[in-house]
Formats: structure tokens, sequence, C-alpha cells
């Protein structure tokens, strides 16, 4: 998922090379669920999207507010958190076993209510009771403990483990955060490669082999990350270069959502196999993505969803309260 506005990008970073392939299709008509689902929500530009099997719908965040609506199949958007974690919202994950919803929260400069005194600073995770969308917790992830070099912060997305434990990325950072169900803090891995001048360590998936996955926005590296912090780079043919939403199948496929927003990549979708647990991946399908701006995707029992949230139009300095979610086929 996306960290900050970039105006321009200084380096030209080697772009994704992508399979030739027509554009990726929906499944066609299933239980009424359509193809593509286009909305409206005066909580302007989601970034992130998750599936809520309690409500059968989607949550969406907002760069905008920070709050977060629900969105039903028709595209029809309502407000579940009203009282914004932060300044803009990120990653959501639902953890139905334990009635949460968790969120990520930060100010990359183009909140409603961005400062100087949040900017590149506030960076944290909300969890919310599930059912009744009351805030139970806030964690704050830039703390002088958690960060003691200081520098620019600002959380992005998570995963979460069998046993409850949250997994954050900071694509400002040098770190990736572990924090446990009782709502402790710590850093799972602190290492130089994490580190960006642009946009760094974004998407974070968990594996239920007992790893993580994450992928670094600007220059495509997939990692894996062990849960005593060990960071091994995955080899791939071709970075993801771009890469912000990941996804992770119960056939232990990878699928990655990359664009153009902050780095020189490409708008595709892009599903990756490996044999050896994710040491090496291989590209099964790379296919352009025809919606602009498309940022991350949840699976739903009705196929897996793109969000495309308008960030692009954001980034121009225009104005946009639509957004757009499209299922695909691979």
């Amino acid at each position: 998922m996306m960290f900050r506005r970039i105006a321009t990008v200084v380096a030209v970073l080697a772009s994704a090379l992508v399979v030739p392939a027509p554009a990726l299709a929906g499944v066609v008509g299933e239980a009424g669920w359509p193809d593509a689902i286009t909305g409206v929500t005066a909580d302007r530009y989601p970034e992130g999207v998750t599936w809520d099997p309690t409500r059968q719908a989607f949550l969406v965040g907002s760069i905008a507010t920070g709050r977060i609506d629900v969105v039903d199949r028709a595209g029809r958007a309502r407000v579940l958190v009203g009282q914004a974690p932060g300044v803009s919202t990120f990653g959501l994950h639902v953890d139905v076993r334990r009635n949460r919803l968790l969120v990520t929260y930060a100010d990359i400069g183009n909140g409603e209510r961005s400062s100087p005194a949040t900017a590149s600073i506030q960076s944290g995770v909300a969890i919310y009771n599930l059912r009744t969308g009351r805030l139970q917790r806030r964690v704050d992830l830039n703390t002088a403990a958690l960060n003691p070099a200081g520098g620019r912060h600002g959380a992005n997305d998570l995963a979460i483990d069998g046993a409850g434990n949250a997994y954050v990325t900071d694509p400002a950072g040098d770190a990736i955060y572990r924090i446990t169900p009782a709502g402790r803090a710590s850093v799972l891995v602190r290492d130089a490669r994490l580190q960006s001048a642009t946009i760094g360590m974004n998407g974070i998936v968990w594996d239920p082999a007992g790893y993580l996955l994450s992928v670094r926005y600007d220059s495509g590296t997939l990692y894996r990350i062990s849960l005593r912090g060990g960071l091994t780079e995955v080899r791939l043919a071709q970075p993801l270069v771009g890469g912000d939403g990941l996804a992770f199948t119960k056939d232990r496929e990878l699928i990655a959502v990359t664009n153009k927003l902050g780095a020189a990549g490409n708008e595709a979708v892009t599903v990756l196999r490996s044999t050896d647990g994710y040491r090496k991946a291989d590209v099964i399908t790379s296919k352009a993505w025809p919606f602009a701006g498309p940022t991350t995707m949840t699976l739903t029992p009705h196929g897996p969803y793109v969000l495309s949230g308008r960030i692009d139009v954001l980034l121009t300095g225009h104005s946009s309260s639509e957004f757009e979610l499209h299922r695909v086929n691979y």
C-alpha cells in the first residue's frame, strides 16, 4: 500500500516486466456478485480494503478523513468508524476469531487534518470491536523505544498470525513491528535493506507455514521474514516494482498488486507460486490491470477484488469521491 505522496520519482527504477496477456477478466456472475462495484463515499481515497465475513461486505479506509466505511455489493458505503484513529487510514484486517478489526493509521500529508505536528510522525494501529465498531485500543508505533533514531514514520499494512499477533510495515522506516494480542509493540526486524528514500516496505502477508512475506515498493524486492526476525530476499525472475497489496490464497499462491503511483512500476496483478517455501518464486501469470491506481486486493468467497480508490486523481491535485472494486479471474 502506497506510503506517501510523491510528485516525481527522483531515481528511475527498473520497471516490472509483464507477461503479455489480455487484461484480467472478472468471474462471470456468481450468486449476484458483480464483476465491477462502483461506489461513492464522502470518506475519499480508500487505499486499503478487507473482506468482512460477518457482514458479507467490504471494509475500506480513507486517506482523506481516516474514517472506515462498510461497502456492500451495490457499492453503497456507510460509516462504521466515524471517529478516525488518525489523519489517514491504510491497511485493514478482520480477525473474526477475536472479534477484532485492526487498522493502520498515519499522516502522509494528504489528509484533511494533516499538520506539521503529525506529518510523517503519526504512526500506529487502532483495534476495534468488529461487531460494534468501538475503539478498544490504539498502539503507537512511533515511540522513542521503538524508533530511537527518529526519522520519518507511518504505519501502512499489516498481517495477523494464527495466535493473533499483528505484523506492521512502515514504508518510511527500516523496521517491521510486531503487536501482541495484549497490545504490546516491539520491533520484529530492523534492517538497512528495509529503508527507502521514497516508499519502502509495503504489503505484508502471513503464511500459516510460519513466516511472513513483504514487498518493498520502490525496488520490487520480495522478502521472507521469520518470526525470529530473519530477513531473506525471495529469488524472483523480475522484481515487483510498485508492489503494493499482497494476498495469500489457500493453495499458497501469492497475488501481488503493482502500480505506478510512486515508482516506475506497472499497473498489474501478478500471481506467483513457490515449491520451496518462498525462498524462490515463479510467476504463474502477470497481466496488465486496466483500471487506474490499483492499490490492494482482498479475497472473498465470491473471488478476489482489487481496489482502485482514485488516488491517481488525488496525486494530480484534483478531487474525486468515487472508488472501484473489480473482481479478477486468474
